[in-house]
């Protein structure tokens, strides 16, 4: 259902935003501001209750005009000043009122006439539709002068309402066709009179204000031609990715202390010279009553327009093809069987370079697999606009049917709109049933050929290596249907799938062609990058001249690795290649500095202060479900006007990576209760930037971030971790206790200094270390990769695969 926000239909009705507000929450419709949006029903009664409104003030208005003068000397706006006079009067007698004010009404007319651009903005121009041809040219000459001998205030009112509905002024000149010149020369005189309104400071500067009002109206016809509107009228304009605010000033056409003011209701400091992302950008545009479009850059464009792709020059081509599914269905097993039995076999004794990308040679054709098992790549590789997969194959276990990841990996084929052949994967095995597997997958829009489908199936056994030349044969027929072709003549453009910095060559990058034919020596600009191509690796380890469409290959000869899903583009211009690899490095360095930092519980309170974080996003990992319960109860009452505290995730057990990159996406603090970080979670943490506390009693963690949001936090302590240490066997000695017999593996362990015990990611002992021994003597310290007994200051549980991890703590005075 389509919805229309507040300020564009009061625009539409021109009426004041406040009235339609009012309007909808008498009728018990919940809105907040003129920015909300409602459905059709809910514009369709204010419309109708406006029109019906706008009907009964036109038959007033009649009614009076008709008692008046017959001769049409009137303008409309001096009619509906007298309807509003004779409600301040409290309804003096209509008959009486009728032929008085011949003489008189001059006098009225220009403190009158000066309240009419505010209010005919707004009412007037939705009941002049229906009021007689006669009254309507007249309208024109007190528009043009009106603003002349205006009051101070009114002439402010003017001005702001001139400025605030700029487009308004534009359609409201479309009213005057035809425009009688002798009543022009009535109104004119009783003006002249008009400036005995009392003089104020503000007067002049409303008077110039209210004449660049009238100005810009006079002039419907070149306004109205040079901004480019939108479908109700709004000017659309392009803002590129990363804008500064003095440059967005300038698209916006008003004063950069707008835009600042702008910036600061959303909880934005800002400087001149400071960048904003598209975002924010259109935040502001959108409330500055402009329609936002983004703009495309241009540099890649200029690359692909050098050269035509005619049809007559575009071969087939290869089919690149990517492998999804469940885990353990069969997925690498598959890729490893087609590897050897297609590959290796023509190579007798040669020595196979893997690349992460391999091509199947066939009789007629070639198959190149991608050797990034899963979705997720998929979708990576999809999300930075890489569209390189041609055919997906999912790979189901005959035994096993659909799972999670199969349905997902489904959703994702058919949102990129990657045709899907069905491997029906462990047939040998003695339970597997692959007509039971068919069912579910039909049920789920997969329905096979042989049933009056479109999905081709092939059954597969990795293990045994059966049926793989016949799923080679279906994927080649699916390509054929799909009739794939790529221009050879054309200079290379392709996609990066991995890359990776090797201490021999450098930076290196895999990568498959798309179209035109990769060289030795040609110039390139991938991602940021600008460079040569010093030499090409084929997917054998061998070194080629050239590659073709859909060919796998690494390039040696980058500056820096880029990111997989990077456009690789071969180009003619060196020169531009260089200015357009300075400017994308220059846009990427803005962009990295237009991004918000991340939260931590030190700064928390600062940008609270600021406006720059509204509300709180956490993770809580414990060790019991009951202590997440515990903590989100008492979190709740920290909960302010300021800032609001939510909860994203919780979870019982260790913290993980996926915990650390959910934190990392939603800018999130993670709170653990007597649970740690694996290895892997810590090293992710410090390169992302992500707040990670540990506590072991929860008031501690609620006085925390009581005192954090005050900001009067307590100094932080660095916690420093020595090492690691996994026990592999425990010794009971009589009279001393438990030994574990220790392997370091990572840093050193040493006496005397706090240590963990952690038992499948969930401490379960913190402490000292008592003693530490290697060969039957005391030692001080023990390095990593030597083994050691030690025993633990009152803690005599310890068991086999436990993790002791030594740390000292540091006071952070900054």
């Amino acid at each position: 259902m389509a919805k229309i926000r507040i300020n564009k239909l009061a625009l539409e009705l021109n009426v004041q935003n406040d009235q339609v507000i009012d309007a909808l929450q008498k009728k018990g419709i919940p809105v907040k501001n003129y920015m909300s949006s409602i459905d059709d029903k809910a514009a369709a009664y204010v419309r109708d209750m406006f029109s019906d409104s706008s009907s009964d003030s036109k038959k007033t208005v009649k009614a009076k005009a008709t008692v008046k003068a017959k001769g049409k000397t009137k303008p409309k706006n001096v009619i509906k000043v007298k309807v509003k006079a004779k409600a301040a009067k409290k309804k003096t007698d209509a008959v009486e009122e009728a032929p008085a004010p011949k003489s008189p009404e001059p006098e009225e007319k220009p403190k009158t006439v000066a309240k009419t651009p505010a209010g005919k903005e707004k009412t007037p121009e939705k009941s002049e539709e229906k009021q007689s041809k006669a009254k309507r040219p007249q309208s024109k000459p007190p528009f043009k002068k009106k603003t002349a001998p205006s009051s101070s205030d009114d002439a402010d009112q003017a001005a702001k309402n001139a400025r605030k509905n700029t487009l308004k002024i534009v359609k409201a000149e479309d009213k005057p066709k035809p425009a009688p010149k002798p009543v022009a020369k009535k109104t004119p005189p009783p003006k002249q009179q008009a400036p005995k309104q009392e003089p104020s400071i503000s007067s002049r500067a409303a008077r110039r204000k209210s004449a660049a009002a009238a100005a810009a109206a006079a002039a419907p016809e070149p306004a109205a031609k040079t901004p480019e509107t939108g479908g109700e009228g709004f000017e659309i304009v392009q803002l590129a990715e990363n804008m500064p605010v003095r440059e967005l000033a300038e698209k916006l056409k008003c004063t950069v202390n707008d835009v600042i003011k702008e910036l600061m209701l959303f909880g934005i400091m800002s400087t001149i010279n400071q960048s904003l992302d598209f975002e924010v950008a259109a935040k502001v545009a959108d409330k500055l009553g402009f329609e936002v479009e983004k703009s495309e850059k241009k540099s890649d464009l200029d690359f692909e327009e050098e050269e035509q792709d005619l049809e007559k020059d575009r071969l087939p081509r290869g089919a690149i093809v990517t492998i999804m599914g469940h885990v353990d269905h069969g997925k690498t097993s598959l890729l490893d069987s087609i590897r050897k039995t297609k590959i290796t076999e023509s190579e007798a004794g040669g020595i196979t370079q893997h690349i992460g990308a391999y091509q199947v040679k066939l009789e007629n054709s070639s198959v190149t697999f991608l050797d990034t098992p899963g979705h997720e790549a998929f979708t990576a590789m999809r999300a930075r606009g890489a569209q390189v997969t041609d055919i997906v194959v999912l790979v189901v276990a005959a035994d096993d049917g659909i799972k999670p990841q199969t349905k997902e990996a489904i959703d994702h084929a058919n949102a990129a709109g990657v045709p899907i052949v069905v491997a029906i994967n462990k047939i040998d095995k003695p339970d597997a049933n692959p007509e039971e597997v068919k069912k579910q997958l039909a049920n789920l829009g997969l329905l096979p050929e042989d049933w009056g489908g479109q999905t081709i199936y092939a059954e597969v056994s990795a293990l045994q290596k059966i049926g793989i030349d016949h799923l080679l044969e279906v994927i080649t027929l699916q390509a054929e249907i799909m009739e794939l072709k790529a221009n050879a003549k054309l200079r290379a453009k392709g996609i990066v799938i991995e890359s990776k910095l090797d201490k021999g060559r450098g930076p290196v990058a895999t990568l498959i062609v798309q179209s035109g034919t990769l060289k030795i020596g040609d110039p390139y600009i991938v991602g940021p990058y600008f460079g040569k191509v010093r030499s090409l690796i084929n997917d054998k380890g061998h070194k080629i001249k050239q590659a073709g469409p859909s060919t796998p290959v690494e390039v040696i000869g980058l500056p820096a690795t880029p990111e997989p899903g990077e456009k690789f583009i071969v180009v003619n211009d060196e020169k531009k290649a260089r200015q357009l690899s300075t400017q994308r490095i220059q846009e990427k360095r803005e962009t990295q500095l237009a991004k918000s930092s991340r939260v931590t519980m030190e700064d928390l309170h600062q940008q609270i202060a600021e406006g720059t974080i509204k509300q709180l996003n956490l993770i809580i990992k414990a060790d019991v479900q009951g202590s997440i319960h515990a903590v989100q109860e008492a979190l709740s009452k920290l909960e302010s006007e300021q800032i609001k505290i939510k909860i994203i995730h919780d979870g019982v057990g260790g913290i993980t990576e996926s915990d650390v990159l959910l934190a990392t996406a939603s800018n999130a603090i993670i709170i653990g209760f007597s649970v740690r970080p694996t290895e892997k979670a810590t090293l992710l943490a410090a390169k992302d930037e992500v707040d990670i506390r540990m506590y072991s009693i929860i008031y501690d963690a609620i006085n925390d971030m009581q005192q954090a949001m005050e900001g009067m936090l307590a100094p932080k302590f660095r916690e420093n971790i020595m090492g690691r240490a996994e026990v592999r066997q425990v010794f009971t000695i009589p009279k001393v206790g438990s030994i574990a017999g220790c392997q370091v593996l990572s840093g050193k362990v040493e006496r005397n200094i706090k240590a963990r015990l952690i038992r499948d990611d969930v401490v379960i002992y913190e402490g000292k270390i008592l003693s530490v021994r290697r060969f039957k003597e005391d030692v001080k310290e023990v390095q990593s990769g030597y083994e050691c007994g030690l025993s633990l200051e009152k803690y005599s549980d310890v068991k086999q695969g436990d993790i002791v991890e030594p740390y000292t703590l540091e006071e952070i005075t900054a």
